[in-house]
């Protein structure tokens, strides 16, 4: 018979099985992108080519390129696109000199960079042919305005949202990979529905975020203790969250994709954001105690490390 590349033999044990979200019955990936691109034209299968599956990335940094890159090495059946507008970045990760480091990155952009997985400045054609958009870009503190200081700059991200409502001619799934404020979604949906190029194409928005550590990304990416998939609690975000669950499924054990609501998963981010940062901050007023009192700081951290 025909070879099963792993993303296939992953899309068929999801579709064999039951989870206990709304997520358990996952299309092919095939089946997936002659839906989502109405049955002709624009992308995934129906696009005449041999990828099941075509997925773009709105951002080439720290966050995006690594994620892609892992994506496309463990599912060589799908195109996977990173675009971004800074030419010098594209071309550093085009050439030797990538534009950031972490240990075993190398070896992955060896691996599949232009084989399944594409860098490039054109941001353009890599929304248009896509059947799956991540939004990938920086979401920095407001520097200005209400909430300066505080709040998170949405700018950029709005902006990423208005280019691909212009240039998506197909019904997409949208997800937020940054870290982003409760209901960003609902905002972005708006600006969808204000620049889309015709009334009946559908952006599901469904959130992805990431928990990466810098040093230790691409062992995250390959070995994740958790991926979070939120999307609405409708026909269309649930459809949207099993398609993104089983390109995961590729590599990532069933147990540990959490498939949530959208705001939950927004939220959820947020919070182990703030949990991380309550734990440093807590471990760095025990090591004060710790010198004044002669504790081993290494050793309490160790005893409070463990539990269950």
């Amino acid at each position: 018979g025909d070879t099963v590349t792993p993303c296939q033999a992953a899309t068929r044990r999801t579709r064999a099985s039951h989870t206990r979200t709304a997520c358990a019955h996952t299309p092919t990936h095939a089946h997936r992108a002659a839906a989502m691109s109405g049955g002709g034209g624009g992308g995934g299968a129906a696009g005449g080519d041999a990828y099941a599956l075509k997925i773009c990335c709105v951002g080439a940094g720290y966050v995006g390129g690594p994620t892609m890159a892992v994506l496309a090495k463990h599912c060589p059946d799908i195109k996977v696109t990173c675009v971004d507008m800074n030419k010098r970045r594209v071309d550093a990760w085009n050439s030797d000199e990538l534009p950031i480091y972490e240990p075993g990155l190398k070896a992955v952009i060896k691996h599949t960079l232009n084989k399944n997985f594409f860098i490039t400045t054109d941001v353009a054609g890599g929304i248009s042919e896509a059947d799956i958009v991540f939004i990938a870009v920086n979401t920095p503190t407001k520097e200005f305005g209400h909430w300066a200081g505080h709040g998170y700059d949405l700018s950029a991200y709005e902006a990423v949202s208005r280019t691909i409502a212009q240039h998506s001619y197909t019904s997409k799934i949208v997800v937020e990979k940054s870290t982003v404020p409760v209901l960003t979604a609902k905002r972005i949906r708006n600006v969808f529905d204000a620049n889309k190029n015709k009334p009946d194409i559908e952006f599901e928005v469904i959130s992805n975020p990431e928990f990466l550590a810098e040093g230790t990304a691409i062992r995250d990416l390959e070995q994740p203790d958790r991926v979070l998939i939120g999307g609405l609690r409708t026909k269309g975000g649930q459809r949207a969250v099993a398609a993104l669950r089983a390109v995961y499924a590729a590599w990532v054990p069933e147990e540990r994709i959490i498939c949530t609501g959208l705001w939950s998963a927004e939220l959820s981010k947020l919070a182990a954001n703030a949990m991380l940062s309550q734990r440093v901050s807590s471990v760095n007023a025990l090591s004060a105690i710790c010198e004044r009192s002669g504790a081993d700081v290494t050793e309490v951290a160790r005893v409070l490390g463990s539990d269950a």
